[in-house]
């Protein structure tokens, strides 16, 4: 895809799940540890791929079916994948091919950077202290860093905050029609991160982001100016 030239931007926020971590091995894991504690099959990557932002209680659905989950104790079993998912946060997950490169450019050329995501802060924050190829993180903003989350655009007003740059001085990266909502509705540019978790039959043209990259090298290669 090509793309008109990148503006200038003080900062890049970035969506976790499936923008800026590969996080589906661990939370594939995890759903299925508790599938098959009740018998159940586990569920191919391919699914797990496709739902993993929609989280825990998404991909309970998706292994059980809506029906069967309604008859179950549904809490105690999304709290038990919780439990399995954060004794094992950092097994399979890894940053995606060229975030590494990416985020050390953004730190070479002084660009801060950061994270607004809907994954809890006990899960976010021990997370992200074993991912030492991305150092230097800015902020990071958890589903309950405060009362609302995506697509709220409060989060994403918290951030800028933190960070000391104006909302329309930041670009948001993210997989998910609600984070393109949230930095929309900030007042941010906003670009679709396309090697996240969605589906292929997605609309993600309708999402009304200004800009939608195939892959973490192609982002990168755009915001380098010529």
């Amino acid at each position: 895809m090509s793309h008109s030239a990148a503006p200038r931007f003080a900062a890049v926020l970035f969506d976790l799940d499936g923008t800026l971590l590969d996080t589906a091995p661990d939370l594939g894991a995890a759903v299925n540890h508790v599938l098959q504690r009740e018998g159940m099959a586990p569920l191919p990557d391919t699914v797990i791929r496709r739902i993993a932002s929609d989280g825990a209680l998404g991909l309970l659905k998706a292994g059980f079916g809506e029906e069967q989950l309604a008859r179950m104790d549904t809490p105690a079993l999304r709290q038990a994948l919780l439990d399995y998912y954060a004794a094992h946060l950092y097994e399979g997950t890894r940053p995606y091919q060229g975030m590494p490169e990416f985020i050390a450019w953004l730190n070479a050329q002084g660009i801060r950077w950061g994270i607004v995501t809907n994954k809890p802060a006990f899960l976010t924050e021990p997370l992200m202290a074993q991912v030492a190829e991305l150092p230097h993180c800015g902020v990071i903003v958890s589903a309950d860093t405060l009362p609302v989350r995506k697509p709220h655009p409060d989060p994403m007003f918290y951030a800028c905050a933190q960070l000391g740059v104006e909302p329309a001085e930041c670009l948001y990266v993210g997989d998910h029609i609600r984070d393109i909502e949230a930095g929309r509705a900030a007042g941010m540019r906003t670009a679709i991160a396309g090697w996240g978790y969605m589906d292929p039959a997605e609309a993600t043209t309708e999402w009304g982001a200004d800009w939608n990259f195939d892959d973490v090298a192609a982002l990168h290669r755009w915001l380098v100016p010529h």
